[in-house]
């Protein structure tokens, strides 16, 4: 059984040859790249399942990007570049009170053996009350200090 077309994309001279400079350019990051050569295919006329199948992507990934690439075509090139209408949207939410520094200095002290208090390691809420004892940061839930260690911890194995 056979889906719906996709919308047609057509692109510009100027889209097109910026498209494929962002593909080949060995500087770009992956995923623009991949986006790009998403656009690429689908202004070659191939359907998203094709594009899905050759860029080895589930085919919601190409209709994603395709409707997004569609929906900023209205907007002119010189508002919005190329490699701004492949970039990722700004994350909801509010952005982070805890500075880097602040992250550090949390890290070095869950590497540090708890003195006063009777534990063997820590946990979210011994090392929330310690980080805001020592003026680390001025409040922290103990799910989120949890969570910045975890993060650390995954980031430097």
């Amino acid at each position: 059984m056979r889906g719906p077309k996709p919308d047609l994309l057509s692109l510009s001279e100027g889209e097109r040859s910026e498209l494929q400079r962002l593909a080949r350019r060995h500087s770009t990051a992956q995923q623009i790249a991949l986006r790009a050569r998403i656009i690429l295919e689908a202004d070659a006329g191939l359907n998203n399942s094709q594009i899905a199948r050759q860029l080895d992507l589930t085919p919601e990934t190409v209709r994603a990007w395709r409707k997004r690439w569609l929906a900023f075509q209205s907007v002119a090139l010189t508002d919005l570049s190329v490699a701004e209408r492949l970039s990722d949207l700004p994350r909801p939410g509010r952005p982070s009170e805890i500075s880097a520094e602040q992250v550090c200095r949390i890290e070095a002290l869950a590497c540090e053996q708890p003195k006063e208090r009777p534990i063997s390691q820590w946990t979210g809420r011994e090392i929330a009350d310690e980080v805001m004892a020592r003026g680390i940061v001025k409040q922290i839930s103990p799910r989120h200090a949890a969570r910045l260690l975890k993060k650390g911890i995954s980031s430097h194995t």
